[in-house]
């Protein structure tokens, strides 16, 4: 789905004013300096691609790690050569007992700091240090994907192509969506997190962006990710907008997040 900037307008300046597959098993290796963000690695040990994929962590839990390691090894399946990177973020644990260093938060919105984001994007720095010939594609799901949006307007030489997936684009609106649901939840507390609905203006003209969520997402509903890709567009960006009908909040191992990254690597047109 692609915008027409002058529809786009209005419901991006109310936005603004409310506030705010089966593949090859793969070793992960723990890699990063202590003084970074711990990240895996997949794929061959030196990568004969263009395709970096560099995936930052959703949630604190060593659970989650397993939907998001199947999506590395899924990635570097499908582009041979390629390698992906999961990063972990600060207080996220690996497999072992091992976590990223810094705080994890409390979970309700306060993960998305000034502070949180620098040490992210150091990592991602130096990890696209050490692949320079390679191209990076970051992507990121649930608030790991507004950590990626911030980070490309904050940052943005570090993010030349995303892929967001379930994101909580839209701060404020999410968290008041997220304190009716669960009351006792610390929702309604204040918290210094960055919006990436207001650091969307810092994006780079020519990032290109694929943006997807379910239609049925009651955890971060598509109306989120829309004002968004609204901003993006107003600003002339290559933004490719994707609702997946009958799809929840748990998009890690969905074809859909796999293919979009796939295209971007390898310069593929999204189908219309």
């Amino acid at each position: 789905m692609r915008f027409d900037i002058r529809r786009a307008g209005a419901l991006l300046a109310l936005m603004l004013l409310a506030g705010c597959m089966t593949a090859p098993a793969a070793r992960p290796v723990t890699d990063a300096p202590p003084t970074l963000l711990l990240t895996e690695r997949f794929g061959p040990a030196r990568g004969t691609g263009k395709a970096l994929f560099i995936l930052v962590s959703a949630r604190p839990g060593a659970e989650t790690r397993i939907a998001e390691r199947a999506l590395a090894q899924a990635l570097v399946a499908r582009v041979p050569g390629s390698r992906a990177i999961l990063v972990l973020r600060a207080g996220h644990q690996a497999a072992s007992d091992r976590a990223s260093p810094g705080d994890a938060g409390r979970g309700n919105g306060d993960d998305l700091t000034a502070d949180r984001l620098a040490l992210l994007a150091a990592t991602i720095r130096d990890v696209e240090q050490r692949h320079p010939d390679m191209r990076p594609i970051v992507i990121g799901i649930g608030t790991g994907a507004a950590a990626v949006a911030n980070l490309a307007g904050t940052r943005p030489q570090l993010v030349g192509a995303m892929v967001l997936a379930a994101c909580p684009c839209a701060l404020p609106e999410w968290r008041a969506l997220r304190a009716k649901a669960d009351p006792a939840g610390g929702w309604t507390q204040p918290v210094a997190s960055l919006d990436p609905l207001q650091t969307a203006g810092g994006v780079a003209p020519g990032l290109r962006a694929v943006l997807i969520v379910g239609s049925d997402d009651r955890e971060t509903p598509p109306s989120l990710l829309r004002a968004y890709a609204e901003a993006l567009a107003l600003r002339g960006i290559d933004t490719d907008f994707r609702i997946l009908p009958g799809k929840g909040h748990d998009l890690a191992g969905d074809p859909a997040l796999i293919d979009a990254a796939v295209q971007l690597a390898t310069g593929q047109e999204p189908p219309r």
